[in-house]
């Protein structure tokens, strides 16, 4: 079961660049865009958005999900569960906080869901980074410096 601690670990840590580089880099950009070109921006946005993190966040949870039944050796109930916890808020996080936003975005210009998609993003950007400091433990707990 060691494939499917990797999988997770890669995937995990893709999306943790990657929802760093949106928190810190790309939603604070948004403002910039521009009313009048906005929600084509933002449609598109979406559309390629789906494609670079759909996959990806499929297999972080699928694999998240088996590792509960088949965990690799040494990492117990504490490790899994909270690592479905973790993932669990960034999913609801996504569904209730991020999603809603980017539906109106994509139909108007409007700096308070900016500015509403930028803050409620800490709780993903903060879920994500706790999984991946997760991740580094178990790693380090099965390679130790020696």
């Amino acid at each position: 079961m060691k494939i499917l601690f990797l999988l997770q670990l890669v995937s995990t840590f893709y999306m943790v660049g990657l929802i760093w580089f949106v928190q810190i880099v790309h939603y604070p950009l948004f403002a910039l865009v521009g009313q009048p070109e906005f929600t084509r921006y933002q449609q598109a946005h979406q559309l390629r958005t789906t494609f670079a993190v759909g996959p990806i966040m499929l297999t972080e949870a699928a694999t998240t999900v088996a590792i509960v039944y088949w965990p690799p050796p040494g990492m117990g109930p504490a490790f899994t569960w909270s690592g479905v916890g973790l993932l669990f808020i960034v999913w609801i996080s996504t569904a209730v906080l991020q999603v809603p936003r980017h539906q109106v975005l994509a139909s108007r210009f409007s700096t308070q869901h900016i500015r509403g998609l930028a803050i409620s993003n800490w709780v993903r950007t903060i879920a994500w980074t706790s999984r991946g400091f997760l991740l580094l433990i178990y790693l380090f707990q099965v390679f130790p410096d020696k």
